[in-house]
């Protein structure tokens, strides 16, 4: 088979499309949106209605029959105008694909056709307070009762709850001795007896809010289980490899515009009869960021390609990889863009202020850029493992 990491007639002009339209909106909008405590809702329509949201979803069920590549190129151009909704990591990307690969005939039935056309959103929940990194010391549990199922348990950090109908919760089988065995997913509606959410309070300017959730006896059918019940980890990274990529993409999409931002004001500033873009020391550094912001480009779509390939070792590798260098290649660009602009980089005006704690973020979640260190070195480099 062969893989083609350079991107097509069709992947372009996709980009072309999503940035004209995310260009309607623009940052103004996404931070007044943010600002008043509203949601980006007329964006996320538009999107969904012409198909952008559903590029990935297969073609039977309403979508684009594309890959996580076409849905990371709508992710990355969404960012670079200024719009980067979290929720398109989340919702279409792990959940509707983890659906796609994993879920019964039924549960493709039931959630594909909103997942193509942007009508239905779901979220994710994986972090728990005490596990953090440590995804084996998961404690939200499941065991069965008669025809149910009962979750138990709490995940944090957890994005957009407030305008989702479901969450996709990972928890643990628990067997009537309170053994803890293999993970599944859990498809919990919103409005679930005994599931509950509390907003947490960000730095980040964002419409869409992170919250605790609490699941307190929560009994859901049968069908609420994605696949089977001893799938365990393969349906999980059947859904991290996405988020990888398309939280790398949406991070690079953020450094362009930072350094769209940074070029123009550097080329159109002038100080002592000369525009500042003209110095080294005002050149170099936006150079630089702009090498490393292409190589995390790349290294995104290589993964983008293993995993539609179906290449899912090789995808994890790359996957993490190209998170690592886009969470750098933001921090820098973002970083660079304010140094450029002087006082004016932290003035409301610019928004580059703004996209610094968003930019920030990218090196800490969906995985910190320590435990993407220890993969490369445990995996990569074949290192004894450190923890």
């Amino acid at each position: 088979m062969t893989i083609n990491f350079t991107e097509g007639d069709e992947r372009r002009a996709l980009r072309e499309a999503v940035a004209a339209l995310a260009g309607k909106y623009g940052h103004e909008y996404f931070a007044a949106k943010a600002r008043a405590g509203e949601k980006t809702d007329e964006l996320w329509a538009e999107a969904g209605a012409l198909g952008y949201l559903g590029v990935a979803v297969p073609q039977e069920y309403g979508g684009g029959g594309g890959g996580i590549g076409d849905l990371a190129a709508v992710c990355e151009e969404l960012a670079r105008a200024g719009c980067p909704l979290l929720l398109t990591v989340v919702s279409p990307a792990i959940c509707a694909t983890v659906i796609s690969r994993f879920g019964t005939a039924e549960q493709k039935r039931r959630w594909l056709p909103g997942f193509a056309d942007g009508t239905t959103k779901m979220a994710f929940a994986i972090t728990e307070s005490d596990a953090g990194s440590n995804s084996h010391k998961l404690a939200t549990a499941l065991h069965r009762d008669g025809d149910e199922w009962v979750l138990n348990g709490g995940k944090t950090f957890i994005s957009g709850v407030d305008e989702v109908e479901a969450v996709m919760v990972v928890a643990r089988h628990v067997d009537a001795t309170g053994r803890r065995l293999l993970p599944s997913l859990m498809i919990v509606p919103t409005d679930a007896p005994g599931f509950t959410y509390q907003h947490i309070p960000m730095e980040v300017l964002s419409p869409e809010k992170q919250f605790t959730c609490f699941f307190d006896d929560v009994r859901l059918p049968l069908d609420a289980l994605v696949g089977s019940a001893d799938a365990g980890l393969a349906q999980l990274f059947a859904g991290l490899n996405p988020e990888r990529i398309m939280a790398a993409s949406f991070a690079t999409g953020m450094a362009r515009r930072a350094l769209d931002q940074a070029s123009e004001y550097a080329r159109t500033r002038t100080v002592w009869d000369t525009p500042i873009g003209a110095h080294q020391g005002i050149a170099h550094p936006l150079a630089q960021c702009a090498i490393q912001v292409e190589l995390a480009r790349l290294m995104t779509q290589k993964a983008a390609a293993l995993y539609d390939a179906g290449e899912d070792r090789a995808a994890g590798e790359a996957a993490n990889m190209a998170k690592y260098a886009a969470g750098e290649a933001v921090a820098g660009a973002v970083d660079q863009a304010i140094q450029v602009h002087g006082g004016n980089g932290l003035s409301s005006e610019y928004g580059l202020g703004a996209m610094l704690a968003a930019s920030r973020l990218s090196r800490i979640a969906p995985v910190s850029r320590e435990m993407i260190l220890n993969f490369v070195a445990q995996h990569t480099l074949k290192l004894p493992r450190s923890y």
